[in-house]
């Protein structure tokens, strides 16, 4: 028998008394699309930062084809067969995608022939790309498709992929699960991680599963339900949402009346004759693909961008267009960005300053000019117990928390304000199966006692289980919002891609 291509053995990995990877073994064999599960802080970003020399072990060894190796840092990764598209793209939006590419690639191979092979690669993949075009032009799949191509060109025998799907429509997902069939065939493996349990259980024929550092499970994830996928992540039954039937519909918390902004900056979008109603009791989801105006209309709701008439965004029938965040918040309304570190949050400061950062305003946390910090300290306690933060010490700084930690305590902050209005910009993005369900949960909570919630996702599963609308974003424009009851991924998906949407919207003056 051959040797599997890629082995760790008893691997340790420790950061002061944290041991984030426990003496972890594991085997993937070539020719396989091998899943690595596990929840937030589980060790699985510790463990394949290892795979692609980001960091080395302190304890164990790894084999490739047998073979004990030592990755001092990603370009002895890739020499070796390995590469990695990371959850965030690393790309220069004014370059073209073969400039882009060739900056990834060793070796002093002249662009013109670079982009020929490139082009070359794209299509034996079905992964097309257009060598000359700039990044900024193109949609949030094709640029995917950049990070896996660039891979693609060194000849790995080992892909790590993480969470690629988080950012694409269920159309684009269906093709890149073609090009992962076609990796396989090759007998290439892939090294798979992702919180969407189905589709780990429809193409992945293998799996570790990792919790608090250690490995608790390996399984065929093919034979498991995602139920049982989850119960080994988090050792306990994820029980699903409970979400209630619509109650008559409450007054209309929030109203934005043919919003149109130009871009902020030179590759942003521009927001067109933008208008919705967000009701009392309701949950009203936003979807669509990535880069179609969801950050700009964000920007615009939460204040940090004010529009041009003040009757332009209405806040229980009060025109606040022309008001910043600070005065919206004092009208009862909380945000939460996408971005959690540095934008939802300073890294560098603690919980306590995090939560005053953000709840000034509104929080009661200051009184005669002066801050309260024991009323500071008392709520990051109360954000912790109720949504499990998992940190080493009572106020940690933000940037020592896991993603998905940083992430449970920047929508939970805000939920526990108990705002009238709270805009959400995807609110379990990263978050393991027992987190995404508590956040949720927490968001019907919050509407069911009558705040209107807008919910703005890239997961259309997430969407389907909590929203009662869903209107879809397209190149600035918003959809109608269509109920969910018998709403279809298909039928999103489509408007995701531009159907029913005019192929020639005017820009926003």
């Amino acid at each position: 028998m051959p040797a599997p291509l890629i082995q760790t053995q008893q691997v340790v990995k420790r950061f002061g008394a944290l041991v984030a990877n426990d003496h972890v073994d594991l085997t993937v064999e070539a020719g396989e699309v091998h899943a690595l599960l596990g929840e937030n802080g589980a060790g699985k970003s510790t463990l394949v930062k290892m795979l692609y020399g980001l960091l080395q072990p302190d304890a164990g060894r790894i084999l490739w084809r047998g073979e004990k190796v030592v990755l001092d840092g990603p370009r002895a990764a890739r020499r070796r067969g390995i590469g990695m598209v990371f959850q965030h793209f690393s790309l220069f939006e004014a370059m073209t995608v073969a400039e882009n590419v060739a900056l990834a690639l060793d070796g002093d191979e002249p662009l013109p022939r670079i982009a020929a092979r490139l082009a070359e690669v794209s299509r034996a993949y079905g992964l097309p790309l257009e060598p000359g075009r700039e990044v900024w032009q193109l949609s949030v799949g094709e640029r995917q498709r950049i990070e896996i191509v660039r891979c693609l060109m060194q000849d790995p025998q080992l892909l790590i992929l993480d969470e690629p799907t988080s950012v694409l429509t269920p159309q684009e997902a269906e093709g890149l699960f073609a090009t992962l069939d076609r990796i396989r065939a090759e007998g290439r493996a892939v090294l798979y991680i992702s919180h969407k349990l189905e589709e780990v259980r429809r193409i992945c024929e293998a799996a570790t599963i990792l919790r608090h550092g250690k490995v608790v499970a390996r399984c065929d994830p093919r034979a498991e339900s995602a139920a049982s996928l989850a119960r080994m992540m988090v050792g306990s039954t994820v029980l699903g949402v409970t979400h209630e039937a619509a109650a008559p519909q409450g007054p209309v918390r929030l109203a934005v009346a043919s919003l149109s902004l130009p871009p902020a900056e030179a590759h942003g979008v521009a927001l067109r004759d933008v208008s919705l109603s967000l009701h009392g009791g309701e949950v009203l989801g936003i979807a669509g693909v990535a880069g179609n105006g969801q950050d700009e209309l964000f920007a615009a709701l939460s204040g940090e961008r004010l529009a041009p008439r003040a009757e332009a965004v209405l806040l229980d029938r009060r025109p606040v267009g022309r008001e910043g965040i600070n005065a919206r918040r004092r009208l009862g309304a909380a945000f939460v960005p996408e971005e959690r570190l540095g934008h939802a949050a300073a890294p560098r400061f603690p919980l306590s300053e995090n939560a005053l950062l953000s709840g000034h305003a509104a929080g009661g946390f200051v009184a005669g000019g002066l801050v309260r910090r024991g009323q500071l300290l008392g709520f990051v306690d109360e954000v912790t117990r109720t949504f499990d933060l998992r940190k080493g010490t009572r106020d940690p700084e933000a940037r020592a928390l896991s993603g998905g930690n940083l992430q449970k305590f920047t929508v939970g902050r805000e939920i526990l304000r108990r705002p009238m209005v709270l805009v959400v910009a995807q609110p379990t993005w990263g978050v393991d199966a027992g987190a995404a369900r508590r956040i949720r949960q927490a968001l019907l909570d919050l509407a069911a006692e009558g705040s209107g919630v807008l919910a703005i996702s890239q997961d259309l599963d997430e969407l389907l289980e909590i929203a009662d609308r869903i209107a879809v974003m397209f190149h600035g424009r918003l959809s109608a919002p269509l109920p969910v009851s018998g709403l279809t991924r298909e039928t999103l998906g489509l408007l995701m891609g531009g159907s029913g949407f005019p192929a020639d919207a005017p820009e926003a003056a």
